[in-house]
């Protein structure tokens, strides 16, 4: 290989290490008609953004003034997240400023949000991530879900192989924090991936490691799949609760984990499948067969050698979160989430806090006491992507906002008495889709927040029984596949750059549009299978 070749081969490590949620046209390697629509994309969100929330705004619409501004605002917004006309975190936070300026709420009322947990759990996990990546933790967990038995030898098995993984974690750890731990393997497993594709010559040598379509394909596995598994158990998804306790405070009726187990767990291994299909048709990985992988990685294990002591001082601080993030989750299989043992450890053990406590332990663990050298040095949980934290800290703005001003409410109901909802099957219809609606521009907690209670009244008025719509809402509500800023784990690997914002609302729609014909079909059934509320 002659040196200009190896000067224009593609260092895969170094790719994907330096991810960025928003990359500019200049940074991406883009085929001519690429391009074209690229810049015709961005430049379309430039003057439509602005005039879609001045139409908006200038309509003669029957609302209170904070919430036609605020609608207005927000469908800009998300013009400029679709269209990438300025870089994704900054038209988030151009909507938070016209918000205020527009005197939609008072300014410390509007960035009171940005102080969520989840804020705080994006940072200690990315920087957990960061050390992962940089020693090299994250390139052995690859290796050693490549090595399972009948797992290494197609990229379809280590879709789908990743995608079981995240599923059952995410069943009993919140679907951010299981994002978070995984997102590093998902990371290394690309890269091995990546570099088999490289050595064969099925890609160019100055080909970006951040635009394959298996990156995209596991990526979203990794977000899809948690958001699947975590809908398996109450304590799965916050939303979960969410819902039933409102459920059982409007009717009365105990939903038990049991039961919300037995109803949620044939839907979710039919949803799982729909999911795999959808990805792997979407996003068709570049190569199938991944032959002589298993000779490759056993290879590659071997030359990485024993930990080193960054790897050990690294998976010290990994173990201790990981513990520490499941912890609630035990206890309340043990004596139940609405037992005082729960309550009390769930809110001294919140994943923000302790995803804070783990990167901590980075910069206390020593890799060289003598020249005080640390696992991480500050330099490396700079290069963390900001990007994310500040996108998801925006839509969690929006999402307080569309509470507090009460418009959730008023689409919500006003949807209601236009359609003329009266049946149990027309009022479960309207709970999935506005949940999943709402969802989509906020996180599924405030979805969830929102939704259910709409729906439980619309029930109420109508005399129907509002247990299944209730549940088909608070379902729905852990969907929302089409943003990133439409559920953490979305943005977190939004974050890793493999997956644009054009794939992930491709994937999502067409994902949200047969995840939820699934829980229409499917919810009553099991409903009335597992004897809720009979």
């Amino acid at each position: 290989m002659s040196d200009e070749q190896t000067s224009n081969r593609t260092d895969v490590d170094k790719a994907l290490l330096g991810h960025a949620t928003y990359r500019s046209l200049g940074e991406q390697r883009l085929t001519p008609a690429e391009e074209r629509f690229e810049k015709a994309r961005r430049t379309t969100g430039l003057w439509l953004a602005p005039l879609v929330t001045v139409v908006f705004l200038a309509l003669p619409l029957d609302l209170p003034g904070d919430q036609q501004t605020l609608a207005g605002v927000l469908l800009g917004v998300i013009v400029l997240w679709i269209t990438e006309a300025v870089p994704i975190p900054i038209g988030g936070l151009i909507g938070t400023a016209v918000v205020v300026v527009l005197n939609v709420a008072p300014v410390d009322d509007v960035l009171g949000p940005f102080g969520s947990s989840t804020i705080f759990t994006f940072i200690g996990a990315f920087i957990l991530a960061q050390a992962m990546l940089k020693h090299g933790l994250a390139r052995r967990f690859a290796f050693r879900i490549l090595a399972l038995p009948r797992v290494g030898s197609s990229t379809t098995g280590v879709i789908v192989a990743f995608g079981v993984i995240t599923c059952l974690l995410s069943a009993f750890v919140s679907n951010t924090a299981t994002v978070a731990m995984l997102l590093p393997t998902a990371i290394g497993i690309l890269s091995v991936i990546a570099k088999l594709l490289q050595e064969r010559g099925i890609v160019a040598e100055n080909f970006d490691p951040l635009r394959l379509r298996v990156g995209a394909a596991i990526m979203l596995m990794l977000a899809y799949g948690a958001s699947v598994g975590g809908l398996l158990t109450p304590v799965g998804s916050p939303p979960n609760l969410i819902g039933r306790a409102q459920i059982e405070e409007a009717t009365g009726e105990r939903i038990s984990f049991a039961q919300w187990v037995g109803a949620a767990l044939p839907i979710c291994l039919f949803m799982f499948v729909v999911l795999a299909v959808v990805l792997l048709l979407l996003n068709r990985p570049e190569i199938r067969r991944i032959d002589g992988v298993a000779d490759y990685v056993a290879s590659e294990r071997e030359a990485m050698g024993p930990l080193s002591r960054a790897e050990k001082n690294t998976l010290v601080a990994f173990g201790i979160t990981v513990a520490l993030w499941i912890t609630p989750g035990i206890v309340a299989l043990i004596a139940g989430n609405d037992s005082a043992t729960y309550i009390m450890i769930s809110e001294r053990l919140d994943e923000g806090i302790v995803a804070v406590l783990g990167a901590s332990l980075l910069f206390l663990l020593p890799t060289d006491w003598a020249q005080r050298e640390y696992t991480l040095r500050w330099r490396d949980a700079a290069q963390i992507d900001w990007g994310t934290i500040v996108l998801f800290g925006t839509g969690i703005i929006f999402g307080s906002l569309l509470r507090s001003t009460g418009l959730a409410e008023t689409l919500g109901t006003s949807a209601s008495e236009a359609l003329g909802l009266s049946t149990g099957v027309t009022i479960t219809i309207f709970a999935v889709v506005l949940a999943v609606i709402v969802s989509e521009t906020t996180s599924n907690t405030a979805s969830a927040s929102v939704v259910v209670p709409i729906v439980i009244s619309v029930a109420a008025g109508a005399g129907v029984d509002p247990i299944v719509p209730a549940l088909a809402a608070t379902f729905a509500a852990s969907f929302g596949f089409m943003l990133p800023v439409s559920t953490p784990q979305n943005a977190v690997v939004y974050g890793s750059g493999a997956v644009s914002i054009t794939n992930m609302i491709r994937s999502g729609i067409s994902f949200d549009v047969l995840g939820s014909v699934l829980i229409l079909l499917a919810l009553p059934v099991m409903v009335a299978v597992v004897g809720i509320g009979g």
